[in-house]
């Protein structure tokens, strides 16, 4: 579904510690995307990351991914990890996980 998202939105973003999150378990022998060949995705990375997201047990590329949501508020967030997507609820952030992007495709 990852060809959906440009048609969706206008640009669509992701930090490096996504990119590096999915070569961790590219190793590990799991399926997932190849970022650098995607073109139409923006590498961003947020300015700064609140310190109290770090106490959570989340991972990396959620945090810096709600971090870059915080600095750029006029944008969707796609996350799926439940305890990411109920901080950056509370955080005032749009959340849409993987239903909602095939809601809005269809």
């Amino acid at each position: 579904m990852l060809e959906w998202l440009p048609k969706l939105f206008e640009e669509v973003w992701t930090p490096n510690a996504v990119r590096s999150e999915l070569e961790v378990g590219r190793s590990k022998g799991y399926d997932v995307p190849y970022l650098a060949g995607i073109l139409w995705l923006k590498l961003v990375n947020p300015k700064t990351m609140p310190s109290e997201w770090l106490s959570l047990d989340l991972g990396i590329g959620e945090i810096a991914a709600m971090s870059l949501a915080l600095e750029n508020p006029s944008h969707v967030i796609l996350l799926d990890d439940m305890l990411a997507r109920r901080t950056a609820k509370a955080a005032g952030l749009d959340v849409w996980g993987t239903l909602k992007v095939l809601l809005e495709a269809k």
